[in-house]
C-alpha cells in the first residue's frame, strides 16, 4: 500500500507540473506581487514539480527527491497565501479552497517526508 501511495503522489505532482504550462495563468494569478518574471516562476515551478516527482518514483533517487519536493512546497507556500489573500479581497467563491490549501501544504510536506527514509 505504501507503494500505492508513493506513486499516486509521483504522479499528483507530474500533473500538478504539466498543469503550469497547460494553464498557466492560473499560476501566475497567484505568485507574490513582489517577484519579478512570473510566468517563468511558474514555469521553473513547473519543471521542478516534474522533475522531482520523477526522482521520487526512482528507488534510486527517492530520498532526494522527496526533500526536493519538501523544498519546493515550503517556497511555493507564499503563493498559496497570496492565492487566499487575493480571494478574500475579491471575494471570489472559492476562497474557502485558497483557505484549505494552506493546511493542505503541510500535509504534502507531511506525505513528502514519510519518502525521505525509504
Amino acid at each position: 500500500m505504501k507503494y500505492f501511495f508513493l506513486y499516486l503522489m509521483s504522479a499528483f505532482f507530474i500533473f500538478a507540473g504539466i498543469t503550469h504550462f497547460t494553464k498557466p495563468k492560473m499560476f501566475v494569478g497567484i505568485i507574490p506581487k513582489f517577484l519579478p518574471y512570473p510566468l517563468e516562476i511558474v514555469h521553473i515551478s513547473g519543471v521542478c514539480e516534474i522533475l522531482f516527482a520523477i526522482l521520487l518514483a526512482i528507488p534510486v533517487t527517492r530520498h532526494i527527491g522527496a526533500w526536493l519536493l519538501i523544498l519546493l512546497l515550503i517556497a511555493v507556500f507564499p503563493a498559496n497565501v497570496q492565492m487566499a489573500i487575493t480571494f478574500y479581497k475579491e471575494q471570489n467563491p472559492y476562497l474557502w479552497i485558497a483557505i484549505l490549501r494552506l493546511p493542505l501544504q503541510f500535509v504534502l510536506i507531511w506525505w513528502a517526508w514519510l519518502y525521505t527514509k525509504m
